[in-house]
């Protein structure tokens, strides 16, 4: 369906800061006791009684971390959100607040920042989080988006990066490089557009990657099936950066090497047939790719029996001792060493 574009818009100059604030957040509800005082003084108050606090910031700019060309705005808030949600996660956390800023240019009218808050709204009514705060300003760079994810746990719950031993096995959730397929996929048809306005792509074969890149789902059910089944990871990130990036991370941090089998990385048909596409090698797309926000989790080999078989754990390798590295094995069982070549926001364009 075309959009109407002579709709009256309104502008952001005629609400004000604190008018665009009260406006953008009105309709969002108080969900969690440990949430005293949300929106509306000059801070938020919280109360975790004996829980520790978890925090983590993420900052979103255009055109290095989305592009709106092709990415709606709803699904930009809801994605935002998402990103946050998967670091508290990763702490084998629960999270239970967010704060959101934003700053936009004068290209942005008020319907717009409604589309962005809609799915914001989407994501704390789906994932039961409390909107306590944040800001708005002006840009002169398009738009800026930071949320901060705040989340409680007891003590003895939290996972960090540095607890993985050798011989400890190495787990993912779901399955790996989707998003970073599906952001070819968007990235192809904004050439064609670019070429011929109007031509209408059919992305219906390739519905499920470019859902995992507009629209991941933070694993939020990982923690909680964990604690079901009585498992205690001993180590665990979230992969944003690429399978093997994040690897590393937690061999850095826990003082460990690695050995990862290529055949036991899960990848999601579409990924392989969309990489056989582009002409792609689909193990590199996984380990390089980024944005999945799959959790990367290591166990203790007497918790295996625990996961076997559930389809959301994927075993793809074990840590060794530090002075052993880290390693791919592959198919042919070579022994190839495992780089970070994930995504990095500071390189050189």
């Amino acid at each position: 369906m075309l959009e109407d574009k002579n709709q009256e818009k309104t502008s952001l100059e005629s609400l004000g800061e604190f008018g665009l604030i009260d406006h953008l957040t009105k309709h969002f509800k108080i969900t969690h006791t440990s949430t005293i005082k949300g929106i509306g003084d000059d801070a938020a108050i919280l109360d975790f009684k004996d829980k520790k606090v978890v925090v983590s910031t993420d900052l979103l700019v255009e055109n290095v971390h989305f592009d709106l060309s092709y990415m709606p705005l709803k699904h930009l808030g809801y994605k935002a959100v998402m990103v946050n949600l998967s670091d508290i996660y990763a702490m084998n956390a629960k999270a239970t607040q967010i704060t959101v800023s934003i700053a936009v240019s004068n290209r942005f009218p008020l319907e717009a920042l409604e589309e962005l808050y809609a799915g914001i709204t989407t994501a704390t009514e789906k994932y039961k989080i409390d909107l306590i705060g944040g800001d708005t300003t002006s840009s002169t760079k398009g738009m800026l988006i930071s949320i901060t994810a705040i989340g409680e746990a007891n003590g003895e719950d939290i996972t960090y990066r540095t607890g993985a031993k050798p011989n400890d096995l190495l787990v993912v959730s779901g399955d790996l490089g989707g998003a970073y397929m599906g952001l070819q996929i968007l990235e192809r048809e904004k050439e064609v557009f670019k070429v011929n306005p109007n031509n209408q792509p059919d992305l219906e074969p390739y519905s499920y990657i470019v859902e995992r890149q507009l629209k991941p789902e933070a694993r939020k059910d990982i923690p909680e099936l964990l604690k079901e089944l009585g498992v205690k990871p001993t180590s665990m990130i979230d992969i944003s950066d690429g399978l093997s990036s994040e690897i590393l991370h937690l061999c850095k941090s826990s003082k460990v090497g690695v050995n990862l089998y290529e055949d036991k990385i899960p990848l999601d048909p579409t990924v392989i047939s969309t990489c056989e596409e582009f002409n792609l090698d689909s193990t590199t797309v996984a380990l390089s790719g980024g944005e999945d926000y799959e959790l990367l989790f290591t166990i203790d080999q007497k918790e295996f029996p625990k996961i076997k078989g559930n389809p959301n754990f994927s075993v793809v390798g074990h840590t060794t001792e530090e002075n052993e590295g880290a390693f791919l094995i592959s198919r042919n069982n070579s022994k190839i060493p495992l780089t970070a070549q994930g995504w990095n926001s500071l390189a050189k364009a």
